[in-house]
């Protein structure tokens, strides 16, 4: 991808995010736009060679609008901020984990997992972890999980900002949830309200086509415990 263009655009939105401005540099942003999902089909023919349950994905099944929904934000910028686009096999609004690859200005990251779940499937969650705690450490205790995507656990009670170079679990209960037991050893992978990790990378991460490699080595790093998930959270769909 050509990152220069792309963030350089994104800038510029972040400074003058208005309609008038924007449509003088409508073909700025085509541009952008274009290279930019020339890259995110790159990522679904590669992820697809390790995650064959996502080639059928199209670039337009993965990718946002860039306006924004302003309607009950107080924010009323017409415009993101960000490119960004989720590879799931089952479709960018299901609730199935996949795969995230964000541009945003110092910013710029990749993620990977399910972002949201309802109480109901999160309890389920819960109770595979204790039903099958080796399995589940396995995937989340590997050397290459933690390389990527390790996280100190520490209780918060606000929605991190995606600031942190790397973590797991956007958001954590303070303590055990309710129902469970508050002694069990791996109480912290309970505590989660999500179950994504995320990576950040540099603003030239995504430059040119090498990349590819680095972003393949990250998702299957992450792989083992979306796959673990995604095997409760089926049940739902």
């Amino acid at each position: 991808m050509d990152t220069k263009l792309i963030l350089q655009f994104l800038r510029d939105v972040m400074a003058n995010n208005n309609r008038p401005w924007f449509q003088q540099h409508k073909d700025v942003y085509l541009a952008a736009k274009e290279d930019f999902e020339r890259g995110v089909a790159a990522a679904i023919s590669r992820i697809s060679t390790f995650d064959s349950s996502v080639a059928h994905i199209g670039v337009k099944d993965a990718t946002y609008r860039f306006y924004r929904d302003t309607r009950f934000s107080p924010d009323k910028s017409p415009y993101k901020n960000h490119l960004g686009a989720y590879i799931s096999a089952r479709g960018k609004k299901s609730l199935h984990g996949g795969y995230y690859i964000h541009l945003e200005p110092d910013n710029c990251m990749l993620a990977c997992g399910s972002y949201w779940l309802p109480t109901n499937i999160l309890t389920s969650c819960r109770n595979e972890i204790m039903a099958n705690e080796e399995e589940w450490l396995k995937c989340v205790e590997s050397k290459e999980f933690i390389k990527y995507f390790g996280d100190s656990f520490e209780p918060c009670t606000e929605r991190d900002s995606w600031g942190t170079k790397q973590g797991f679990g956007l958001e954590k209960l303070k303590t055990c949830p309710a129902g469970f037991p508050r002694d069990y050893a791996q109480v912290k992978y309970l505590r989660l309200k999500n179950y994504c990790c995320w990576h950040r990378v540099s603003n030239d991460f995504f430059e040119g086509d090498a990349w590819l490699k680095q972003m393949e080595i990250v998702f299957k790093a992450a792989k083992p415990m979306m796959d673990f998930m995604n095997s409760v959270i089926d049940d739902y769909e």
